[in-house]
């Protein structure tokens, strides 16, 4: 891979005159704040999210279907689809839940009053403490499980935003920033491998919301379902990794919570909006059993 033929030097003045192309030109821009007004749809759950099933969006799903899986049903939730290439996310109704307009984003109508989360991680910990699961009451293990949460926080806008935007949707490829986040890539697996290596979830003996922050993104690109690049990283190298991603992944709240809000891959695994728990068998009588007018 080889730098663009012309160097690059930054204007004293750095101003927004063009676009700057890849796969997300269109959604991107300097400035916050609502495009249009739209208001956000209602079910009649405690929780509504309004979400994708990227990676950040799989981590409030999962957490959910998880919470529903041990039977807190006060954790039934619809699911809306925001679709972030046309920009929903930029509605006012989703602005008026995170102003930073990013998914995923939640409105908890449990109680008296609405109360809105914003940031994947700080919707696992909000869920989590009303639950009161998947996060160790222990100091000394909870303090580990929020370690890892915010590692993950910390760590992945270098493969999100760092990795996977210059190897997958950067218009050119620029070795330096390739090789540059590809380092420190390998570096995070390599930290998750060993943290592994003596522990069966990342907190210690319990699954955790540290393991469901991680193992969208991590996981993920442990298994090369991440800007298949799993050759490029020699992912099946981190064998700790390889076998709590493996373990993860077959777990049923995990299963369905990779669905949820999914609109892209086989059509079998996408569940676009969810409403009731249903909703999953009727998707899995519509794939075994077509309507006759199908």
């Amino acid at each position: 891979m080889a730098d663009t033929d012309t160097e690059y030097t930054p204007r004293k003045i750095w101003n927004w005159d063009k676009e700057s192309g890849g796969k997300f030109a269109n959604i991107n821009r300097p400035v916050s704040g609502a495009t249009h007004d739209k208001a956000l749809p209602v079910g009649k759950h405690p929780f509504q999210l309004y979400s994708l099933a990227t990676p950040n969006g799989v981590k409030a799903t999962i957490m959910l279907e998880e919470l529903l899986e041990r039977g807190e049903t006060g954790a039934e939730y619809d699911a809306w689809l925001i679709r972030i290439n046309e920009g929903d996310q930029f509605g006012s109704g989703f602005v008026d839940v995170n102003p930073n307009s990013k998914i995923p984003a939640l409105m908890d109508r449990s109680g008296a009053s609405p109360i809105r989360v914003f940031e994947s991680g700080a919707i696992l910990m909000h869920l989590a403490e009303k639950f009161g699961a998947f996060l160790p009451s222990d100091p000394a293990i909870r303090a580990e499980c929020l370690s890892w949460l915010f590692w993950q926080v910390g760590s992945g806008p270098y493969l999100g935003g760092g990795f996977g935007h210059f190897y997958a949707y950067a218009p050119s490829k620029i070795e330096y920033a390739i090789d540059r986040f590809a380092m420190e890539v390998k570096r995070q697996l390599d930290v998750l491998d060993k943290r592994l290596a003596d522990n069966a979830y990342l907190a210690g003996d319990d699954y955790s919301i540290a393991d469901i922050a991680v193992w969208p993104w991590y996981g993920g690109m442990a298994k090369g379902q991440l800007y298949d690049a799993g050759e490029f990283l020699q992912v099946q190298d981190y064998t700790n990794l390889q076998r709590w991603a493996d373990e993860i992944g077959e777990r049923p709240a995990v299963k369905r919570g990779r669905m949820v809000n999914r609109i892209f891959g086989d059509p079998a695994s996408q569940l676009h909006e969810r409403h009731d728990a249903r909703d999953f068998e009727i998707k899995t009588q519509d794939k075994v059993e077509p309507a006759a007018d199908a």
